[in-house]
């Protein structure tokens, strides 16, 4: 046949609808050169009979070649044929499944339960990343944050801001659609006729439900929050209240004094939202009540950024550069009043809230994105750490497997059936697996099976939706593809000639077998997880342990709940096992803190302090230690505040010199004078994850929240139920809440705690997996050598010395694994997670060693109970089938 001829772009050249017709229907085997000659014979008609004639004698060659032998099958047989490829390759993956049970058996196992983990990881990651994707404005709303600074000290990024921010970006931003400026702190005793429950919400401006997608069931979004003392409810706390009655115009009185109009009923606010508030009020109260307070000015300065959230709607086509400079030009602007303090405005988007950033006076849940990646990273590795006891099995396998790919490559099978096969068994066995996940991963979702704190608890359900099966699927189809790959691609090389050769020695990597590398990755992931888990927990019982520098035991903290400190104080007081009282205003040392701003001569210099208000009882029931000074004494006029007592840290920032000479002198608290009557000894009053800095005790009696009983008793929980008796006569609205400042500070770091359970629980996944593994490349690896056995135990060999043989190439593997996973896991724990921790635990033979003990311990279990077994194999069995 002659090559193709050159047509040239003129317009003599064949019809285009004929070689189209041509192409679509010869086989693509005889295409070519059919249209080669075709092609050829138009030219030299052309050239002797002209274009017209030659156009007509081509599209009659086109029809006349549309015979049987030319014609390609219809695509309904091409499909019909890969249908029953595919069957016959689904029918030997299962067969071979069925002949090599405990092979399959480990890979399913292992599969399914990494698996499940990888279920709980999708339905995790579903749940967080669907946080206020509800709002129809979802994409175009952008939260306000500060970051503030003062002096030379750390930046700190905030998610609150001030009044004056709000005032400022509507009367100086363009670009603008939407802004709703909110205040935590709506709370009280709200009544109705005879019913009164305890309600707490947010002051939200107008626009607040046209910014935010929150569902009206009654009221006009417009207008609910327009005017003072109006309030909207949500289903559950209107059922509370007025039962079946139509809320919307009633009346309720907040704490006995403030009436306010019941305007709209919104659903509850939804599980995903960051958010979360039973009752919203309208911003006009809170703005009529703070006029009333002699510190109005104080609240709406630049400064005051700490109960206040600006969410704004930019418009489509918003420059965010342009308005992100509006913003900084503000700042800079408002930052000349205070010198020392640099307040600065940025633009959170909703969807980076939850999950996001760690900010300070977070409102509603949050959880950060590097703990969503950290969990996600290690779930993979569980999954990766599966896929690869598939790989190391098949590859160690492929003596086995290699007579079945020689017959098929022999009867015309090619490198790509032969991939084809293995990797739709590698899916098989992963879909397989998945049946089996989802057994174990509703068993892991049963309660109190893996208990995470209260607050992720709140946030996810992990319960599946349509979507979330969709993912489960591809996991599965993902996990087969992945663990069947190298397999797959290793198998459909093996060589004809080479079929009847044992490949399951194949080298990677220099000299190292790509299946022992698989062992040491497996076995170091599953050691780097138990040290990993060891080390978080000794940093949970150094942080619950850790001397703060005054008493906590027995000491029960019980919240006020807006009742009189003194009406509580005497009551309880008839309670003989409560052996003093005192009250405070917060918990310390549990990462709960007030503060304010202290000056000393210099008007110029100040400094942000901690506080906590407390009464003349409480440094004694405490036992801090007064190492200047004295101890508060009660004034008659509680309310006036005129003394102060300080830690060290303080006199050393305002250089006033030894403790003694700090007595009798003047600070600056709020714009009050105060006397230093009193210093105590440097405490930790926060978590140890920061240092101890300025810290002072204010005789606060308007900022009593907490009660701190003394317990002396030998019967705990009948005293709690005195306790708690006493104060269902006292207040039948709020429930009782106390707890035991031991278990609060243990609460105070359940971060460890829930690091601790998850690395754990991967640890123990990890082992199981790399365990089985194991246990399946010593059963083969014994299968294999039986013959070796056999003569060795012929010449004389003992049943130690055929364990020492087969099994020290495991063991070595294992050490290998020790000496990557100890010192790389002692590095990522103590310089990274622990890294910012001002007081970290030390970590020793036993935290770092002792998991390794354990792994060995089971690995040698494996090894050692298949070997044993195949070293008390009788040689003249062995032998006699050879």
């Amino acid at each position: 046949m002659s090559k193709r001829s050159h047509i040239s772009p003129r317009i003599d050249r064949p019809p285009r609808w004929a070689t189209r017709f041509l192409e679509w229907y010869c086989k693509p085997s005889l295409y070519e050169d059919l249209q080669g000659d075709l092609l050829e014979y138009f030219g030299r008609n052309v050239a002797a009979k002209g274009l017209t004639y030659a156009r007509l004698i081509y599209i009659i060659d086109v029809l006349k070649f549309f015979r049987l032998y030319t014609v390609q099958k219809p695509q309904i047989f091409k499909g019909m044929n890969q249908f029953i490829l595919l069957s016959n390759y689904f029918k030997t993956s299962v067969r071979s499944m069925a002949r090599n049970k405990l092979f399959s058996t480990i890979n399913v196992v292992g599969l399914a339960i990494s698996m499940s983990v990888g279920l709980l990881m999708i339905a995790f990651l579903t749940d967080i990343y669907s946080f206020d994707t509800f709002h129809e404005k979802y994409d175009r709303i952008y939260r306000v944050g500060n970051t503030y600074q003062r002096l030379e000290e750390d930046e700190s990024k905030f998610a609150s801001t001030s009044i004056q921010a709000a005032n400022r970006i509507k009367s100086d931003v363009p670009g603008i659609e939407e802004m709703v400026l909110i205040t935590r702190n709506f709370r009280g005793d709200a009544a109705y006729n005879s019913k009164v429950i305890a309600i707490e919400g947010l002051y939200a401006q107008e626009s607040f439900f046209s910014v935010f997608s929150f569902k009206l069931k009654q009221g006009d979004a417009a207008t609910v929050l327009k005017e003072p003392y109006s309030v909207v409810l949500d289903e559950t706390t209107a059922k509370k209240l007025f039962d079946d009655k139509d809320p919307v115009g009633e009346l309720i009185k907040l704490n006995d004094k403030d009436s306010y109009t019941v305007t709209g009923v919104m659903e509850d606010m939804p599980g995903n939202s960051h958010l979360r508030a039973p009752v919203v009020a309208s911003y006009s109260t809170y703005e009529i009540k703070e006029k009333e307070n002699e510190e109005s000015t104080r609240l709406t300065r630049w400064n005051n950024m700490w109960s206040n959230y600006i969410y704004i709607v930019v418009r489509p086509d918003q420059d965010m550069e342009a308005l992100q400079a509006s913003l900084n030009q503000i700042s800079e602007d408002e930052n000349k009043v205070d010198e020392h303090t640099t307040i600065n405005m940025w633009l959170q988007p909703l969807a980076a809230i939850v999950p996001g950033e760690d900010l300070s006076n977070q409102i509603g849940p949050s959880l950060e994105l590097k703990i969503v990646w950290i969990i996600v990273a290690l779930s993979f590795v569980v999954l990766v750490s599966a896929c690869f006891n598939y790989t190391n099995l098949s590859i160690a396998r492929s003596l086995r497997r290699s007579k079945e790919v020689g017959i098929r490559k022999t009867v015309g099978a090619s490198a790509g059936n032969v991939f084809t096969q293995f990797i739709l068994e590698a899916v098989v066995i992963s879909g397989l697996s998945l049946l089996f996940a989802f057994v174990l991963y509703y068993l892991i979702l049963r309660p109190r099976f893996l208990e995470l704190g209260e607050e992720i608890g709140e946030m996810v359900t992990l319960h599946p939706s349509a979507l979330t099966f969709l993912y489960f699927g591809l996991l599965a189809v993902i996990a087969g593809l992945f663990a069947g790959f190298f397999p797959s691609l290793f198998l459909s090389r093996i060589s004809v000639h080479k079929v009847l050769k044992d490949v399951s020695s194949l080298k990677l990597f220099g000299n190292i077998a790509f299946r022992k590398v698989l062992i040491v990755f497996q076995y170091t992931l599953s050691l780097a997880f138990i040290i990993g888990a060891t080390m978080a927990y000794k940093q949970y019982d150094f942080a619950v342990n850790f001397d703060l520098g005054y008493e906590t035991e027995n000491i029960l903290n019980i919240d006020l709940l807006g009742n009189d400190v003194e009406k509580v104080r005497t009551a309880l007081s008839e309670i003989p096992e409560i052996t003093a009282m005192s009250a405070s205003t917060l918990v310390t040392s549990v990462g709960s803190y007030w503060g304010t701003k202290a000056k000393y001569k210099d008007p110029l210099d100040s400094t942000n302090i901690h506080y906590n208000g407390i009464d003349e009882n409480y440094i004694p029931i405490h036992g801090l230690e007064i190492i200047a000074g004295r101890n508060f004494i009660p004034q008659s006029d509680s309310s006036a505040e005129s003394q102060i007592i300080v830690n060290e840290k303080l006199l050393k920032r305002f250089n006033i010199g030894e403790p003694l000479d700090a007595i009798g002198e003047t600070l600056k608290v709020d714009d009050k004078d105060v006397k230093i009557v009193g210093v105590v000894k440097d405490f930790h009053y926060g978590k140890i994850d920061s240092p101890i800095k300025e810290f002072a005790y204010r005789y606060h009696a308007d900022q009593y929240y907490v009660i701190n009983a003394l317990i002396s008793s030998a019967d705990i929980p009948g005293t709690m139920e005195k306790i708690e008796s006493k104060w269902d006569e006292l207040d039948a609205i709020h429930p009782f809440e106390a707890e035991f400042y031991d278990d609060r500070i243990q609460k105070s770091y359940d971060e460890y705690l829930i690091m601790v359970k998850i690395i754990g629980f991967l640890a123990f996944l990890a082992i199981s997996i790399a365990s089985l593994g194991l246990l399946g490349m010593v059963v083969f690896t014994t299968e294999t050598r039986l013959k070796e056995i056999s003569i060795r135990k012929v010449l004389g060999a003992t049943e130690r010395n055929l364990v020492l043989l087969l099994g020290k190439g495991f063991i070595t593997l294992l050490i290998v694994a020790t000496a990557i996973a100890v010192p790389a896991t002692w590095y990522f724990f103590n310089q990274i997670v622990f890294n910012d921790l001002a007081y970290k635990a030390t970590f020793g033979f036993l935290e770092l060693f002792g998991g390794v003990l354990v792994v060995f311990g089971i690995a040698a279990l494996a090894v050692g109970s298949q070997t044993v077994r195949a070293a008390r194999t009788n040689p003249a069995d062995t032998l006699r089938n050879e």
